[in-house]
């Protein structure tokens, strides 16, 4: 008997805007673009190889994700968060974690819930060479797989604006051996849960991961 098909996104080719972008947040996510550090465009862009119109483009991306401020006279300004700040919003992060799973448990198919197993796998093998950048990427992208499993695009497109604002800080959060560890751990568990189509289970765990996740990092602030 054949295996049933995983739907995996398709291939899509990437433009200047989306390498240059990507580049940009994953400065600001190692912190070679420190919190409330301006972006210098000549600098950034003769880092970069690319002229300041896509870095300017890029840069507004950015600024309505969240992640940059632009002020007047000062330019763009690498956005710094209070722990006010990102306690409010893993609090409605997980609020909105916890539904989408519960209607992925719910009513995705077997093929999406097994595509996000393969994610998941990757993930731990990531974890294992520990590749921390490409790991901690791939950890967001089933955070946002489980929630676009809902297919509900309203709950999405709110859960990808609030996680796109925080990836600094929640990648930083697993900074040391044990806290990486304890969040791989709680992924384990939701990866369980997701598996068993236990919605109650798969919602308790997101909620004790995003209550963890707010202690590993609030130490950081």
């Amino acid at each position: 008997m054949s295996e049933p098909a995983i739907d995996y996104p398709r291939i899509t080719r990437r433009t200047l805007h989306d390498e240059v972008l990507e580049r940009l947040r994953d400065m600001i996510i190692e912190a070679r673009l420190a919190p409330g550090q301006r972006i210098n465009e000549g600098l950034v862009g003769a880092q970069l190889g690319v002229s300041r119109t896509p870095l300017r483009e890029a840069i507004k991306t950015l600024a309505s994700e969240g992640l940059v401020e632009i002020l007047p006279a000062k330019g763009a300004i690498v956005r710094k968060f209070s722990a006010r700040d990102l306690a409010d919003i893993l609090e409605v992060l997980k609020t909105l974690e916890q539904l989408g799973g519960r209607i992925a448990c719910e009513q995705a198919s077997d093929a999406t819930i097994e595509a996000i197993h393969a994610m998941h796998r990757q993930m731990m093998a990531l974890y294992e060479t520990r590749s921390r950048l490409e790991y901690f990427k791939l950890n967001q992208d089933i955070h946002s797989a489980i929630v676009a499993a809902s297919d509900n695009a309203a709950l999405m497109e709110m859960h990808a604006t609030l996680q796109a604002r925080i990836k600094r800080l929640r990648f930083v959060g697993n900074e040391g051996p044990a806290k990486w560890a304890g969040a791989v751990a709680e992924h384990e568990d939701m990866m369980a849960a997701l598996l068993k189509r236990d919605a109650a289970e798969l919602s308790a765990i997101i909620g004790v991961h995003m209550d963890a996740t707010l202690l590993r990092v609030r130490e950081l602030l």
